[in-house]
């Protein structure tokens, strides 16, 4: 049995060796069909090579980002139809913001009324009893639509009245803040009360387009 197969495999060996004898001069054509597969097959390999280095690569390239487009298309169709369904919503929040900011609006001054809100400071801490050592506004600085104006305050009194006089100035009409507060004790053992306040007031129109032109001019 042995011997038989060890025949068999020689005769196969000498079969595909002889397909390989005399192909020079001859046409492909006229090759035994081992060679002539083999150059097929290289023929085959080298066109699928080819066409995957010029054409093929490109185009799965455009493939791959078409899928990428499909997708962020998706996810922002499905983010204008969640939209389209709260729209109802959106609108109603839209108006309950407008009337918010309308509200806080009108707790700015103009700049025709920014006396009569630092008389009204000045009269909190008077009516509390309190002493002013200073009272110095200082230079306005100028934001988008509105200006903001820092007050240096320095107020001595008993601590019970400071306290009612930081009250006093939270229920103001206007807006104010106070800022870096600090209480000390004089030599003579009054308490004395720094801060500084900050109030807010709406530009007019003319500051408003001057302060975009100083904007942009920043921006260039």
């Amino acid at each position: 049995m042995i011997e038989k197969k060890l025949s068999r495999m020689s005769e196969r060996k000498e079969w595909f060796s002889t397909q390989f004898v005399d192909l020079n001069g001859k046409h492909p054509g006229l090759w035994p069909i081992v060679p002539r597969m083999l150059c097929v097959t290289t023929v085959i390999f080298a066109i699928l090579v080819a066409g995957w280095y010029f054409y093929w690569d490109g185009q799965f390239d455009a493939l791959n980002q078409g899928q990428e487009e499909e997708v962020a298309l998706k996810e922002g169709y499905k983010t204008k139809i969640q939209q389209s369904i709260n729209l109802n919503d959106l609108r109603k929040q839209k108006v309950q913001v407008e009337h918010f900011v309308s509200a806080l609006e009108k707790q700015l001054p103009s700049k025709a009324e920014m006396a009569a809100l630092l008389s009204d400071i000045t009269q909190a801490g008077l009516g509390r009893g309190l002493q002013f050592d200073l009272f110095r506004p200082g230079q306005a600085v100028p934001k988008d639509y509105y200006a903001e104006l820092p007050i240096e305050v320095k107020l001595s009194g008993s601590y019970h009245d400071m306290g009612a006089f930081a009250s006093d100035v939270a229920h103001l009409s206007r807006i104010v803040t106070l800022n870096n507060l600090t209480i000390n004790t004089t030599k003579d053992g009054v308490l004395m009360l720094e801060v500084i306040a900050k109030t807010f007031r709406y530009l007019d129109p003319d500051e408003v387009a001057s302060q975009k032109k100083v904007s942009k001019g920043v921006k260039k």
